[in-house]
């Protein structure tokens, strides 16, 4: 069989179809962290959490929601939020390997939950949402936008740490799976969530911001 079959095809279904069972408060059954900030410049002594590389496409002080769900089971959720990016914009939104830098670049690749022997990727067989975390949205007239995305992996740990926005929809095509545009925007994050005994869905609790 090939890779592209075991995840477009059981890897998806699974990504799709998954719950989180509700268990004992002392089984620990799930773990969940959080980043809510605002995007600032990337220039000045010190690097913010989150930076916008194109004003123009992701305005200063516009701010970013994120929640990460992981279960013991072997799946995770991912949940995205913007208020006050560009109104009426559509942006392709990807975990990266390597934290928001300087330069739009700096992130790194998409994180691949089985990498793809030949980087970049645009290999669909690779480049895809069931193997990668996917979290394009769309803004409103307001410049608010969600999205949401689950896969049936978790990350491994340090493996990923950061959120890029791109300035256009995510492409799925042969030769250009992945691709986005440019890097607009970055939101460093450590995929490393805190133990909880909660289940899914259900509303979120409240998030403890992660510091590095």
């Amino acid at each position: 069989m090939r890779i592209g079959h075991a995840i477009g095809a059981a890897s998806a279904a699974a990504a799709l179809s998954f719950s989180f069972a509700a268990q004992p408060a002392a089984a620990a059954d799930s773990l969940e962290a959080g980043v809510i900030t605002g995007f600032d410049a990337a220039t000045g002594p010190g690097l913010p959490r989150a930076v916008t590389y194109d004003q123009a496409k992701m305005p200063l002080g516009a701010k970013v929601t994120f929640k990460e769900r992981s279960a013991n089971a072997g799946a995770s959720q991912f949940e995205l939020s913007l208020e006050g990016a560009l109104p009426g914009h559509t942006y392709g939104v990807h975990a990266h390997r390597l934290p928001c830098g300087a330069n739009p670049d700096d992130s790194g690749a998409h994180y691949q939950n089985v990498p793809d022997p030949r980087q970049p990727s645009t290999d669909p067989v690779y480049a895809n949402p069931a193997n990668e975390v996917w979290l394009d949205l769309t803004t409103d007239a307001t410049g608010a936008g969600k999205s949401a995305t689950q896969v049936a992996w978790q990350i491994r740990p340090d493996e990923a740490r950061s959120l890029v926005f791109h300035e256009q929809a995510t492409a799925t095509d042969a030769g250009r799976a992945g691709t986005a545009g440019a890097r607009v925007a970055c939101v460093s994050v450590r995929f490393a969530p805190v133990f909880g005994a909660v289940s899914w869905p259900r509303p979120w609790p409240p998030l403890a911001s992660l510091h590095d």
